[in-house]
């Protein structure tokens, strides 16, 4: 069995912490992503499954197995790196089958866990080549075979598309999805990058500061973000976030606006608010709020428009082709029932 537990684990550097009691439950199967922007302690935390970090405090188990204290090999883990370490004097083959080789597995089984892995990877007419003779995306392929040859509870993986570029990225993105489906191995996978989280994982775990700030599905995070932190990094374009008061059921923009949010918790009351609102789910509407149009970018099926709207600028997307031109002034409106509301005084999410 391959469930991940990690309980209260910190890591400090001397006096600096950098993860501050970070806890999660993993389930054998699971595709779990770790998402956040560079410094939240995602790749740190990553290393410390994979024994490559030590741990300060809390506890790991891999499978039932508590592993604070076994070596890497201990672990029955298998780890792809952002620079695929491959070895270059040896053949795809060679290189897919070296871990095998140390471990003493048997020739013939050696011969037939590699061709398996190349038949899942489509790298059969690749295992006489060298890395040298290779794509990017055949590299990671390879560093990816590698991994899947020794069989491990769990898979980890430290940012292995960030090399390469968008639309080898996107095709890779599937490539690894497919195979977690087939292979149903425990995967953990760290990035940056938000879409690659939205798009590949079970759930999502969004880092910030050594911390956790949330943890679900992509959709859950993405329609019910837990804070403004959440709700800014999750989503491309990002969430619209307004700040402004409540008056009633009305929300106030900052140069006096109004829009009527409709029905509203008991317990919320008038005074400062954060508003946020979905690019897509903004419309055009004569009766609705002026806005000036600042730039509009075209994508073909869609028309991304910068507006500024009380003072601040905001990201709608429409399906319609939009005349304006940038310093003339568009009427819209946005969906009230998926508008979100956080609270002024720490971004909490308040709900509907």
């Amino acid at each position: 069995m391959g469930a991940v537990t990690i309980r209260n684990v910190r890591k400090a550097y001397g006096a600096v912490e950098v993860l501050h009691g970070v806890s999660i439950d993993i389930e054998d199967g699971e595709f779990v992503i770790l998402v956040g922007p560079s410094g939240c302690g995602k790749s740190t935390l990553l290393r410390m499954i994979a024994g490559l970090e030590d741990i300060t405090g809390g506890d790991i188990e891999i499978g039932g197995q508590l592993v604070n204290d076994l070596e890497p090999k201990d672990r029955d883990i298998a780890m792809v790196f952002q620079s695929y370490a491959l070895y270059p004097h040896m053949t795809v083959e060679e290189n897919m089958a070296f871990s095998l080789k140390l471990g003493r597995v048997p020739k013939d089984e050696i011969r037939r866990r590699v061709l398996n892995a190349a038949q899942i990877l489509g790298l059969q007419d690749y295992l006489e080549r060298y890395p040298r003779h290779l794509s990017g995306g055949q590299r990671q392929r390879v560093a990816m075979g590698r991994a899947i040859v020794r069989n491990p509870k769990v898979f980890l993986f430290d940012e292995p598309l960030s090399n390469l570029d968008a639309k080898l990225r996107v095709q890779m993105r599937s490539e690894i999805k497919l195979n977690h489906q087939r292979l149903k191995t425990t995967t953990i996978y760290v990035t940056h990058d938000q879409i690659e989280a939205m798009t590949m994982a079970n759930r999502i775990v969004v880092m910030h500061s050594g911390n956790i700030e949330q943890i679900g599905t992509p959709l859950e995070l993405y329609d019910r973000p837990a804070n403004l932190f959440v709700a800014s990094f999750i989503g491309s374009p990002a969430m619209n976030i307004i700040s402004g008061a409540l008056d009633g059921t009305s929300f106030i923009f900052p140069d006096g606006k109004r829009v009527d949010l409709g029905a509203l918790p008991s317990g919320v009351g008038n005074g400062p608010i954060s508003l946020g609102v979905r690019p897509e789910h903004f419309s055009l509407d004569a009766q609705g709020v002026q806005a000036e149009v600042v730039l509009i970018e075209p994508t073909g099926s869609e028309t991304q428009v910068t507006l500024r709207l009380g003072g601040k600028d905001i990201v709608g997307v429409f399906r319609e082709r939009i005349e304006a031109q940038p310093g003339q002034s568009i009427g819209i409106s946005f969906q009230r029932e998926l508008a979100h509301l956080f609270a002024a005084e720490d971004g909490r999410r308040i709900e509907r």
